[in-house]
């Protein structure tokens, strides 16, 4: 249903027939959780713009960025998007996206209003060094646990991977139809794998000083190892087709699962299901030599389609997103961090302990390469069923990693070679 609309109203962006401006917002990770968050914002935003009507549809996040692909080559694009910096050097290489740095600079509510590291990760995207979403937020990975069950267990949020896999195999009762741990092997499962890969290791760097991808490095290789041996064993045999959706079945409705790696966006889902006396996150636990590393997150933003013929009524609504109140109410509800610094007042906790290990000197942030182009495809179409064949014993850790490193290598030197 959501695609049948996507379809119908990529192109929605003529005058109405009240004479209203007519654009189209494509929500990029629909769901749920998300869709009633950017209802309400879409709502206010007419309030405040009465001659502007704003069509919203939603795309499953799975689906989203093959949809926005198709849309742009055939000319169906909206006027605005939910766009993540995950996809944003896609987009920027087929020139579908304007600029917004000069709206940001003539528009008070938002001028100097953004952290600039935050608008580093955005600018470091694309190699013009342009911003081409005005940020609504950002993330930090997560892993939700059930506290009650650790209390029980007289267990403490680990703090050391040693600490994780100890408490996660304690935890494991398969004859109660507990498992410790929900290993994502569906979509969305290469970002969640690195994460735990590079937390383990204490590697710091994507790339080394030759542009060799380091995903291949010994230390690495050893951590998938551990990180897929949690198949079967600590987790159920179904989790080889965990998507986010089925994560959260089995973590909130089923209540099958000690510990669930996901991200602070996911904040709402638990609260609503389980409640605060029964659930709480913990950040990315410190490799056993103690580094404490942390891949960049994707900082969420709104774009602004090149080929929408009603500009002026979409930036209003991009600007309208990245405002204050909008984008604290946002941010709020989908329990992530705001990207405007203007939001004030008391913050989940969740939030403080995520922004604790992003501000601290000692955490060292692997950044993604978010800048190739190719990255979601290979992340996707390659690695995700490449990995389902790593969780069922089909293609060893190395040799995984292997072919990983060396498509990401000559993406990577094909980039250099392209912008220097």
């Amino acid at each position: 249903m959501l695609l049948a609309a996507a379809v119908l109203a990529g192109c929605g962006s003529d005058a109405g027939s009240d004479g209203k401006t007519e654009i189209t917002f494509w929500d990029t990770n629909a769901g749920p959780a998300r869709t009633p968050v950017w209802q309400h914002a879409i709502a206010e935003f007419e309030k405040a713009n009465p001659t502007i009507k704003v069509n919203y549809v939603g795309v499953p996040i799975a689906q989203s960025a093959q949809k926005i692909d198709t849309a742009i080559a055939g000319g169906g694009t909206p006027d605005v998007a939910d766009i993540s910096t995950s996809g944003l050097g896609n987009l920027v290489a087929q020139k579908a996206l304007e600029p917004v740095d000069e709206r940001i600079a003539k528009n008070p509510a938002l001028n100097g209003k953004f952290n600039d590291a935050l608008l580093t990760t955005v600018k470091n995207v694309v190699p013009d060094g342009k911003t081409y979403v005005i940020p609504i937020s950002t993330n930090a990975g997560a892993f939700w646990f059930r506290k009650d069950w650790f209390a029980a267990a007289k267990l403490e949020p680990p703090k050391t991977w040693s600490e994780f896999f100890a408490a996660v195999d304690k935890l494991t009762k398969p004859a109660e139809n507990r498992f410790g741990f929900t290993i994502r092997g569906g979509a969305g499962s290469i970002a969640q794998m690195l994460e735990v890969v590079y937390g383990q290791s204490g590697i710091t760097e994507f790339f080394d000083a030759a542009g060799k991808a380091t995903l291949n490095d010994p230390r690495n290789v050893t951590a998938l190892e551990k990180y897929a041996g949690l198949y079967k064993k600590n987790t159920p045999e179904a989790d080889l087709q965990n998507d986010y959706v089925k994560m959260v079945a089995q973590f909130d409705t089923a209540g099958s699962i000690a510990v669930m790696q996901h991200n602070l966006g996911s904040y709402q889902d638990h609260m609503k299901a389980l409640g605060p006396e029964k659930v709480a996150s913990f950040s990315v636990p410190k490799s056993d030599s103690g580094v404490q590393a942390v891949l960049s997150n994707p900082v969420s933003g709104v774009g602004v389609f090149a080929a929408s013929e009603k500009k002026d009524a979409a930036f209003k609504l991009a600007e309208f997103f990245a405002a204050k109140d909008t984008g604290g109410y946002i941010a709020e509800k989908s329990g992530v961090i705001p990207a405007n610094t203007d939001v004030q007042g008391p913050q989940a906790a969740h939030i403080v302990e995520a922004q604790r290990v992003l501000n601290d000197p000692a955490t060292k942030v692997v950044q993604m390469p978010y800048h190739l182009p190719e990255f979601n495809e290979i992340t996707k179409t390659w690695a995700e069923p490449q990995f389902q064949k790593v969780l069922l014993g089909q293609l060893s850790s190395k040799d995984f990693l292997d072919q990983f490193a060396a498509k990401l290598t000559e993406a990577q030197a094909g980039y250099k070679k392209r912008h220097g």
